[in-house]
């Protein structure tokens, strides 16, 4: 069953994986980086959903084509 979860794509993503990735996070980054890190790629996040959701300014000024 996991070889056909597998080839599908459809690998999960458990509790021990979550602690591997931080780990190596931690490693590559160290404690005083990974803040600071995640703050921005919060504020990241938070402006592409905004961009997403916010009608765009910039598309007024564009050529319409008739």
């Amino acid at each position: 069953m996991n070889s056909i979860l597998i080839g599908l794509g459809l690998i999960t993503f458990g509790v021990w994986e979550a602690v591997l990735v931080f780990g190596i996070l931690m490693l590559l980054f160290g404690a005083k980086k990974l803040p600071s890190l995640a703050r921005g790629l919060g504020s990241g996040i938070r402006n592409f959903k905004g961009e997403l959701q916010a009608p765009s300014e910039d598309r007024d000024d564009e050529p319409h084509d008739a």
